[in-house]
Formats: structure tokens, C-alpha cells, sequence
């Protein structure tokens, strides 16, 4: 308590390298220090590393491509989701496949996803700090040595392999920068996206979203996207506008439980952050028939 007492007085006299002595003095008598609105606060720190903010996650951008295919999943809680999912990936994703879990803030899920990490095939990241969903895929993207990294939601339970088509996308098409299992396309008005696919489509949807890694890097997610609605659509136009190459959309053996992202998420923040990437994806792209798929 006195350490942490005199941590707080450190960070009030904007004496960070005192502050973060004193923290990590807490850290090794196993306590974290959690900084709020209201002040400070101790929780018993958990069995694993936890960054203290997403800017603090490896970034391996500039290295060589290191294996195939990674499947990244951001956790934002609902730890009986998560092992749903990743042990679903385990089971039928093919044995190199690689999947990544970050959680996004303290959750309820933090000792699922260590125990899941016990696997050599799953890898573990935790921040103290959550960030918005574009910032925090662009760090898991960052993170990522594969040749084809996959952005895919803890709703989304594969009930059979569904890497290896999205990866054949790729090995037998070059043109083909993405590929996922649900695709849409512009209604008429740019009012809203109705579902396409599959083959070419307009924009893809985040359930399972494949794409090459050099793409994607060359192309970031949009950052200003703090809430997951409509980013990825934003996000497909980006990648094409850049004319990199194709999206496609495919079957794939696959159900979606119930997407807390959307149902248990607070109705007027989802619906205001939903709002506010979708107008800023009409301000660039309204218009922009070139961009269009019209048979």
C-alpha cells in the first residue's frame, strides 16, 4: 500500500522514471497497480506478462514472412466463447496454423487465455489498457510473422477446415489479396451492404477475413475505428482503392454463435461508433463506382 501510495505522488510530480521503479517494485512483490478516474487500485497480478498498453505489443513488421498462416482473435471477455473457438481452430485448422490471442483490457477471460497458451500452436498477449478495435488489430497485424494473417471473431466456430480453402485462395490465385467467409456488396444509394459472394466480392465481413500479410501491412486498418461495426468494410475498401488486388468470399464449414460484439455490447456506443465509421466510409468512398462490382 505505501509503495503504491508513493507511486501515485511520483506520477502526480510527472516523475515517470520514479513511477515506473515503483511499479515494477509492486510487480515483484506480485501485485499490479491499476490507475482510474477515481485513482489507483491493487489486483493480485495474474500468472502472465501483461503490457501495459497496445503500443507495447511486439511489432515484427519489417521482418520476413516465418510460416504460414496465423488466425488472430481479439478477446474482449466471454472466456467459455473463447475456448469454444480456439479449441474449434485446434481441432481443424491444419497442424502449422498458429493462432493468436489478445486481450484487449483486463477480462474475465485472461486465465482461459493463458490456459489456451499452453498449447504450442497458441500464443498470448495481454494489455492493462484496451484500445479501439482498429488500433488493436493494426498491433496484432504488426505482431504477426505469417504469410497470411486471419482476422477472425470468437464467434465464428469452424466445424471443419476452414484454413486450407482460404489458403488455396491465395496459392492459386495472385491477384487475390483477401478472402473470408462472408461477403457484401453496395446496395444501390450507398445506404447499406447486402451480402455477395461467393466469388469476387466488394468488401468482406470480420468473421473470417484471411489476408496476405504484405497487403495488409502496405494498407493499415483504419485506426479512428474504435468499435468493429463497419471497420471491416471500410478497411476492404481501403485494400482495394489501393489496387492491390481482388477480395473473394467463399462457403466455408462454419457456424457463428451468438456475437457479443453486436448483442451485449451497450446499445447507444455501438450504435454511435457503428455511425460514425460508416459516415466517415460514405465521406471517402460515396460515389466511387469504380470501386463497384456491377454485373
Amino acid at each position: 500500500m505505501l509503495l503504491a501510495e508513493e507511486r501515485a505522488e511520483a506520477r502526480a510530480a510527472k516523475d515517470f522514471g520514479a513511477s515506473d521503479r515503483l511499479r515494477d517494485e509492486i510487480a515483484s512483490r506480485g501485485w499490479t497497480v491499476r490507475d482510474g478516474p477515481d485513482g489507483w487500485s491493487l489486483a493480485e497480478r495474474p500468472p502472465y506478462d501483461v503490457l501495459a498498453s497496445i503500443r507495447d505489443v511486439p511489432d515484427h513488421s519489417a521482418e520476413p514472412d516465418a510460416r504460414r498462416c496465423t488466425v488472430a482473435l481479439l478477446v474482449e471477455g466471454w472466456p467459455e466463447d473463447v475456448r469454444t473457438c480456439v479449441d474449434a481452430l485446434l481441432e481443424h485448422a491444419p497442424d502449422d496454423v498458429v493462432v493468436v490471442l489478445l486481450e484487449n483490457g483486463r477480462t474475465d477471460a485472461g486465465a482461459v487465455v493463458h490456459e489456451l497458451a499452453q498449447s504450442d500452436r497458441v500464443e498470448e498477449l495481454h494489455v492493462e489498457q484496451a484500445a479501439g478495435w482498429g488500433q488493436a488489430r493494426q498491433a496484432l497485424l504488426a505482431h504477426d510473422v505469417a504469410a497470411v494473417h486471419v482476422l477472425m471473431d470468437v464467434s465464428t466456430v469452424l466445424e471443419g477446415d476452414a484454413v486450407t480453402p482460404l489458403l488455396s485462395a491465395f496459392d492459386d490465385e495472385p491477384d487475390v489479396i483477401g478472402a473470408g467467409w462472408r461477403g457484401v456488396a453496395v446496395v444501390d444509394g450507398w445506404t447499406e451492404f447486402a451480402a455477395a459472394g461467393p466469388g469476387e466480392v466488394e468488401a468482406l465481413l470480420g468473421y473470417v477475413f484471411a489476408v496476405r500479410r504484405k497487403a495488409a501491412l502496405a494498407v493499415p486498418l483504419p485506426s479512428k475505428a474504435r468499435f468493429y461495426r463497419n471497420a471491416d468494410l471500410e478497411w476492404s475498401f481501403l485494400l482495394r482503392e489501393a489496387g492491390l488486388g481482388r477480395l473473394v468470399a467463399m462457403e466455408l464449414p462454419a457456424r457463428q454463435d451468438r456475437h457479443r460484439g453486436y448483442h451485449d455490447t451497450d446499445p447507444a456506443y455501438r450504435d454511435r461508433e457503428s455511425r460514425r465509421t460508416y459516415d466517415r466510409f460514405l465521406q471517402r468512398f460515396r460515389g466511387r463506382e469504380d470501386l463497384r462490382l456491377i454485373e
